[in-house]
């Protein structure tokens, strides 16, 4: 039987066009929470990022027969990053659970974090050791990692894809960030408690097709690039400084060998097109550079909620008044 007070364990679930995927990962999820059910109470979260196809019909059915089960719709996709932020801020247990849909995130991990958080660890965190995925694609990402740790001002977390188990205490810290571009693997490196890494191999995706295409890798690169590193200003102030005193020293020794031979040397007119095209180009990257700086600036200073629902399915009166 059932204690009144038991702890509740939210399980956070994000979707995207995953009407092949929401039916197993719920059966998968309730078959794997049964040997913690005498001692918790489930709160089992799906957030849909506006699907196009058959999955939120898929989510009304598996919400009627299974009122443990909750769903929110948003009115539009509002990216990878805001729609599970948001989802964690709405769960009300006494610790969220994140995984993907598509089963990447293994479900045997949900025990092993549980089994952290009971230790003590208000975070538990799942590290990738290995992947399944196209080899040269985590050979890149690898670099990625490095390359941002590296030039980080704060720790980051290599292979770390924000899939773990949050206490109710760090959600809580997310609450009051009210950030409308959150990073969460940055956030957890940056603000996190001590925390518990939990190893696994990435298998591959059960079914359809990756939503990742080179624009939202490019999208996530630059917001943890432009939040916590200052590698691209810096590269701007040195490159600049650098080839401004190149180009001196050049015009300089030309400037010599002319007066010099002034009847044999010809001036010409290659020399001054390369360098024009060369520090042309230069600027032009560097300018792009700087934008992706702007431009998250300025997300961040509009403070636009992070998500607008559409329908939450579920959630008692109390809970469907919540707008945080």
């Amino acid at each position: 039987m059932k204690e009144e007070n038991m702890k509740k364990i939210s399980i956070l679930i994000p979707c995207y066009n995953e009407e092949e995927n929401v039916g197993p990962i719920y059966e998968a999820v309730i078959e794997e929470f049964k040997q913690f059910e005498e001692k918790y109470e489930l709160e089992l979260l799906f957030i849909d990022n506006d699907s196009t196809d058959n999955t939120r019909p898929l989510l009304r059915e598996i919400c009627h027969k299974d009122k443990r089960v909750k769903a929110i719709f948003n009115a539009k996709n509002f990216g990878q990053f805001n729609s599970p932020y948001y989802g964690m801020l709405q769960a009300t247990g006494d610790c969220v659970i994140t995984m993907v849909c598509d089963f990447q995130d293994p479900v045997e991990l949900i025990g092993k974090y549980i089994a952290a958080w009971e230790e003590g660890y208000k975070i538990v965190i799942g590290i990738k050791t290995s992947s399944k995925e196209n080899k040269f694609v985590y050979w890149i990402r690898s670099i990625y990692y490095k390359m941002i740790k590296k030039f980080s001002d704060v720790e980051q977390i290599e292979h770390f894809t924000g899939s773990g188990l949050y206490d109710r205490s760090f959600v809580e810290i997310l609450r009051d960030l009210k950030d409308p571009t959150p990073f969460m693997r940055g956030i957890v490196a940056e603000l996190g408690y001590k925390r518990k890494e939990i190893e696994y191999e990435q298998p591959l995706r059960r079914a359809g097709k990756t939503k990742n295409n080179f624009y939202s890798l490019y999208d996530a690169a630059m917001l943890s690039f432009t939040s916590y590193t200052k590698i691209g200003l810096r590269m701007c102030t040195f490159m600049g400084m650098g080839l401004g005193l190149l180009s001196a020293i050049i015009g300089i020794i030309y400037l010599i060998i002319k007066l010099l031979y002034w009847d044999t040397f010809p001036a010409g007119t290659a020399p001054m097109l390369i360098g024009m095209f060369l520090l042309g180009s230069i600027q032009l990257f560097f300018i792009g550079f700087l934008g992706e700086y702007i431009l998250s600036i300025n997300q961040r200073v509009m403070n636009r909620p992070l998500v607008i629902e559409e329908e939450r399915i579920n959630f008692d009166d109390k809970e469907d008044n919540k707008n945080d």
